[in-house]
């Protein structure tokens, strides 16, 4: 599933470990999702955009 939440972390100069506190998992939950390699469940999908304060569909792209 493609994302930007690395150019999202980048713009508010959080590390993957930061955000991987933020949310609540581990920071290779955070190295995986940013590579394309793991399809968060709609829980975290939810909590990634609240950090973000934008909507789920401006961070994930479920069409490839």
């Amino acid at each position: 599933m493609k994302n930007r939440i690395k150019v999202l972390r980048a713009e508010r100069d959080f590390s993957q470990a930061d955000l991987a506190d933020l949310v609540g998992v581990s920071r290779q939950t955070i190295v995986a999702l940013e590579a394309d390699k793991y399809a968060p469940s709609l829980t975290l999908a939810f909590k990634i955009a609240r950090v973000f304060a934008c909507r789920v569909e401006d961070v994930f792209d479920p069409i490839d």
